[in-house]
C-alpha cells in the first residue's frame, strides 16, 4: 500500500502524503514513490507546477519514520539506516534542485523530514494551524534532511536555537525568520490548493495570502544567547538571565536533549554555515550512520517515540561530560 496519492490536472502535478495514523511520516515506501514522482514530472514538459499537501487535518508531514530506524539499529541492520537516509536526503535534493515551481501547502504540524519535503521548495505556505520544529535532540539524534544549510542561513542565532531546543514556531513565525514564503488563513488554504490545481498562475492563487498577525519570535534574545556554537556558553548565558521566563523555558528544553546531540548539532550547524548543501548532506549522511548506532538515539526514540515515557537516560547526562572526540567522529571532523 503506498501512502501517497499522485495526480495531474491542469499542467499541475500534487503529491498527497496520505499516512495519517502516523501524521504521514515518511516510511521508505513514501520517500521512493515521491522521489519517482519528482523525477518523471521533472522531465515532463507539460507539468509547470508541483503541489505537495496533506490529508491529515493534522499534520502536513511530522518527520521520518524514526522508529523503524530505531528497530534497524537495534538489529544491527546498518545497511537498512543508510538505505533510509541516503533516499531522504537524495529525495530532499531533488526538492532543493528543482527545475519548477514547487509548493508546500503546510496547515498542520511539520518537523524534521516534513522541512526536508517542503523548505527547500519554491513556495511554502503556512496557516495559524502550522506548527513547525526541529526536535531531533530529544530523541538523541540531530537536525537533518538538509537543515544544516538552511538553519545557518536564517537570522543571526535563529538556525541554532531551533537545532538545539527543539522550540516550536507558529506559521507566522516560520514566514518571519524566512522557513516559509506565504501566510494564508486555514480557512481559505482549500480554495488556494484548488486554484492552484486549476491551473490559475501562483501569484493569482496566491493573492490571499497575507496577515496582520505578527511574529512574537524574541529575535533580539534569540540573537543575543544562541549566536554561539559552544554550548556551555549558550547555557551559561541563559542561566544567567535571572527572572527571564523565556530563558528559562529554553533551559528546561536543553535540559531534556541528549547532551551529546547538543553538541553534534551545534558542531552541524556552524560546519554547514561554510558549506555548500551538497557537502551538508554527504556530512548529515555520515553523522546519521554513526549516531543511530548510539546508545542515546535508541534510549531517546524509545522514551519519546515507543514507549512515551519523555523520561530518557542519555549517557553522559551532563554537558561536560561530553568527549569532544566523539562528536568528532559523529559529525567527521
Amino acid at each position: 500500500m503506498s501512502f501517497i496519492r499522485t495526480s495531474v490536472s491542469n499542467g499541475v502535478g500534487e503529491i498527497v502524503l496520505d499516512r495519517p495514523k502516523a501524521l504521514n511520516a515518511l516510511d521508505q515506501s513514501m520517500i521512493d514513490d515521491m522521489y519517482a514522482a519528482l523525477g518523471d514530472w521533472g522531465d515532463d514538459d507539460s507539468i509547470e507546477t508541483v503541489l505537495v499537501t496533506s490529508a491529515s487535518d493534522r499534520a502536513f508531514c511530522a518527520g521520518g519514520d524514526i522508529r523503524a530506524i530505531r528497530e534497524h539499529s537495534l538489529d544491527g541492520d546498518t545497511a537498512a539506516i543508510t538505505r533510509y537516509f541516503s533516499s531522504e536526503y537524495r529525495l530532499d535534493q531533488m526538492v532543493a534542485d528543482y527545475p519548477k515551481p514547487y509548493v508546500s501547502l503546510i496547515d498542520g504540524a511539520a518537523m524534521g523530514g516534513g522541512l526536508g519535503i517542503s523548505v527547500h521548495g519554491e513556495i511554502r505556505v503556512v496557516t495559524e494551524k502550522a506548527m513547525i520544529a526541529m526536535p531531533e535532540t530529544a530523541i538523541g539524534f540531530f537536525p537533518d534532511i538538509g537543515s544544516t544549510y538552511f538553519l545557518p542561513r536564517l537570522p543571526e542565532g535563529v538556525g541554532m536555537w531551533l537545532g538545539l531546543t527543539g522550540a516550536r514556531i507558529r506559521g507566522i513565525d516560520a514566514v518571519a525568520v524566512g522557513l516559509a514564503t506565504h501566510f494564508v488563513a486555514s480557512a481559505d488554504i482549500a480554495g488556494v490548493a484548488e486554484s492552484i490545481r486549476s491551473g490559475d498562475p501562483l501569484a493569482d492563487a496566491l493573492a490571499t495570502s497575507g496577515t496582520t498577525e505578527t511574529s512574537d519570535v524574541p529575535l533580539r534574545k534569540v540573537g543575543e544567547y544562541f549566536a554561539d556554537d559552544n554550548i556551555n556558553a549558550i547555557v551559561g548565558g541563559l542561566r544567567g538571565a535571572i527572572g527571564d521566563e523565556w530563558a528559562e523555558e529554553m533551559i528546561g528544553l536543553l535540559e531534556k536533549a541528549s547532551p551529546t546531540s547538543l553538541w553534534v548539532t551545534a558542531a552541524m550547524i556552524n560546519a554547514g554555515a561554510q558549506s555548500g548543501i551538497d557537502e551538508c548532506f554527504d556530512r548529515e549522511l555520515h553523522a546519521a550512520e554513526q549516531i543511530t548506532a548510539t546508545h542515546d538515539f535508541r534510549e531517546g526514540v524509545r522514551a519519546v517515540l515507543v514507549d512515551k515515557d519523555r523520561n530518557p537516560v542519555f549517557d553522559p547526562a551532563a554537558i561536560d561530560d561530553v568527549d569532544p572526540a566523539v562528536v568528532a567522529r559523529i559529525v567527521g571532523a
